[in-house]
């Protein structure tokens, strides 16, 4: 037992209580699920969509573009959810669950490399927008000001027109259509930083811009790229589905969510409900789970939240 008289006063505790308030990944995931129960089910809802997307070869009954056949080369068209087909079958015959399964893949693929493209490149932009001022700030806040008066629906379907249909195309759009957002919001949080006395010194003792940039700016703007990260894959999946819906987003045979839900819309949704719900569920649970993993990482990762949490707490006492 550690004694407290002879460690009163001591500025760090002994080795032996070093070790008893040392931190494991499995306490800090416990922690993360007691304080942000909604952020925990987010995350678990995102978890099993990976594990859905990266074994969906051995957990779909059937292959995605697969029509079935059964007795007497019969076409199960339009049969409802049951015992052999979980989900139903579409209008062509093809069982639901296995494109919902394959579909995950595809709204993944959309979203994550959205996310590593856009944000990663806007990111980039933006800090050194907004640290260099000047005619290069101008020059890079008129372009957000034009991108921001035309809706970002009418941006990416203007460029899906011009590349044409397929599914690295989708990405393309969707980054371009993200670019005055991330711009915005990370040039703020750069502009509120830059002016902080450990930069101020930085820069009076001859740091280079790149040096600022990369040791002290750029480490304290992490929280804001996850937060956006998190939230720009929910919304690549919502604008993937989007334009697969109009029709202008991959091409028809591609197992995605939203061509689901074109199929079911252009057959007989009063005939076969369960067509456009099960694709139109997977949506809705996919971005509630990013949002909700979102909104937790915001609150646990950025220090005016911390502060205000914790100012709410005395409060209440």
């Amino acid at each position: 037992m550690v004694d407290r008289e002879t460690t009163a006063g001591r500025a760090l505790p002994d080795i032996g209580l070093k070790w008893q308030v040392r931190t494991t990944p499995v306490r800090a995931v416990a922690r993360f699920a007691q304080r942000n129960p909604l952020g925990a089910m987010g995350g678990l809802i995102v978890l099993a969509l990976l594990v859905m997307a990266l074994l969906a070869p051995v957990i779909a009954p059937y292959e995605p573009r697969q029509i079935i056949r059964e007795a007497h080369n019969r076409v199960p068209v339009y049969v409802p959810p049951g015992s052999t087909y979980l989900l139903g079958t579409d209008h062509v015959g093809r069982d639901i669950l296995s494109r919902i399964i394959h579909g995950a893949r595809i709204s993944l693929y959309v979203g994550v490399g959205a996310v590593l493209i856009g944000v990663t490149g806007w990111f980039i932009v933006g800090m050194a927008s907004a640290y260099a001022g000047g005619a290069v700030d101008l020059v890079v806040q008129r372009i957000v000001d034009v991108m921001m008066a035309v809706p970002g629906l009418i941006i990416v379907l203007a460029i899906m027109a011009v590349l044409g249909s397929s599914l690295n195309n989708v990405i393309i759009a969707i980054v371009i259509g993200m670019l005055a957002p991330v711009v915005r919001t990370v040039r703020s949080q750069v502009l509120s930083m830059k002016e902080m006395e450990y930069i101020v010194a930085a820069r009076a003792i001859g740091a280079s811009a790149a040096r600022i940039i990369g040791r002290h700016i750029m480490p304290n703007c992490l929280a804001i790229y996850l937060i956006l990260a998190t939230y720009y894959v929910g919304f690549a999946i919502i604008l993937e589905a989007s334009l697969s819906f109009l029709g202008v987003g991959v091409p028809p045979d591609v197992p995605s969510w939203g061509g689901m839900l074109t199929a079911a819309a252009q057959g007989h949704i009063t005939r076969a409900p369960w067509a456009g719900i099960f694709p139109g569920l997977a949506i809705f649970l996919a971005v509630l789970g990013f949002n909700l993993l979102g909104d937790a990482l915001r609150d646990v990762l950025e220090p005016r939240l911390r502060g205000a949490r914790a100012t709410a707490r005395l409060l209440s006492r």
